[in-house]
């Protein structure tokens, strides 16, 4: 296809999917905005801070109405997922061989299962940071929370579960493209450690260590799972390969062995 129509065929799936997402907002604002209302409010009804009525204060004229528009514009681009992510991949797949092809369809498919994955712990863990919060002063001071701030708070303890539970399968991309081998992911899990360490400390809007070690552990423990994936991968590539494996090795780099037994 010249450019020309590859600009048009992008203009029409950025309109299908605009178009499906506008849908999907109008139908969680009329019809499923109090059930997802319900679903966004659950953790915080769960700390001891909320009370029996477990409300939520708006201090804006405008503000129940700027909440629903919020609301209902995640809610539309999360359901509305499987569209827009199919006109994504209708768009890009044609360029690609068919080994890319189910490259591609099985990362996006992982991509949504871990990404998913890390909004449910983010849902079950995130009263334990909401409480750490709201008592954090002492027992002098009562919180009334904003509904405003309280939805910036649950979006982003929910993004951030999500998107650093994406994080092993960069690490497998980086493997099978040769840039990242089992043998260097074992030699660095001291360093991978210390930095997941830090970066669920940073990017976890609570803070609390709870909150923490709910991010920290589960991407401890994919870690692992990516070394035993690189590990059975790189295996595989050296049998089909049947080359000189050692000839390439810098001089600090030990030599692999294969231990299998060969057939008598």
């Amino acid at each position: 296809m010249p450019l020309i129509e590859h600009l048009f065929e992008l203009r029409n799936r950025l309109g299908k999917s605009v178009l499906v997402i506008a849908l999907a907002m109008i139908l969680v604002g009329t019809v499923f905005y109090q059930p997802v209302f319900d679903f966004l409010r659950e953790p915080y009804c769960r700390t001891p801070a909320a009370g029996p009525d477990c409300k939520l204060y708006v201090r804006d004229i405008f503000g129940q109405f700027q909440v629903r528009l919020r609301i209902s514009g995640i809610a539309g681009v999360v359901f509305s997922a499987p569209v827009w992510l199919y006109q994504l991949g209708a768009f890009i797949t044609p360029a690609l061989h068919r080994r890319e092809k189910k490259y591609a369809v099985a990362f996006l498919a992982s991509s949504l299962v871990l990404f998913a994955t890390g909004v449910f712990f983010a849902y079950l863990t995130m009263d334990k940071g909401l409480q750490f919060l709201l008592t954090i002063g002492g027992n002098g001071l009562v919180s009334l929370p904003d509904l405003q701030s309280y939805l910036s708070f649950a979006t982003l303890t929910l993004l951030a579960f999500g998107v650093s539970f994406l994080f092993p399968l960069v690490l497998v991309f980086l493997n099978l493209v040769g840039i990242l081998t089992a043998q260097r992911m074992r030699g660095m899990w001291r360093g991978m450690v210390v930095g997941i360490a830090f970066f669920a400390a940073v990017i976890t809007p609570s803070t609390d260590p709870f909150t923490f070690f709910a991010m920290a552990i589960p991407i401890w423990i994919l870690y692992g799972v990516c070394i035993l994936i690189a590990l059975v991968r790189d295996r595989s590539h050296r049998k089909r390969a049947g080359l000189n494996l050692d000839a390439d090795l810098p001089d600090d780099q030990p030599s692999y062995v294969d231990t299998t037994p060969s057939p008598l």
